[in-house]
C-alpha cells in the first residue's frame, strides 16, 4: 500500500526536488510560483520531474495528471490525490 502524505509533507518534499535536481534556491519557491514563468521550467524539465515525483511516490504517474499544472502548489495537489486515489 502506497504511504500516505499530507500536503505539506508534500509541499516539503517538492520544494526539496526542485532546490536539489533543478538548482532553484528555496527562496523562489512557494506554492504560487510558477514552473514555467517564476521557475524557468521547460518540457524537459516537466518530463524530469515528472519522473522523480514517480520515485518519490512509487507509483506511474501518467502525463493526463499533468496536464493542467502550473504553480507548485498544482504539483503538490495532483500527487496528494494521486497518493488518496491508491
Amino acid at each position: 500500500m502506497a504511504e500516505k502524505y499530507t500536503k505539506e509533507q508534500i509541499l516539503d518534499e517538492l520544494t526539496n526536488i526542485l532546490s536539489e535536481d533543478f538548482e532553484i534556491e528555496k527562496s523562489k519557491i512557494t506554492p504560487s510560483s510558477n514552473l514555467f514563468e517564476d521557475l524557468e521550467f521547460d518540457s524537459i524539465d516537466a518530463v524530469d520531474l515528472a519522473v522523480r515525483l514517480q520515485d518519490f511516490t512509487k507509483q506511474k504517474i501518467s502525463p493526463d495528471n499533468f496536464k493542467q499544472i502550473r504553480t507548485v502548489e498544482d504539483v503538490a495537489d495532483a500527487v496528494y490525490e494521486l497518493l488518496q486515489n491508491k
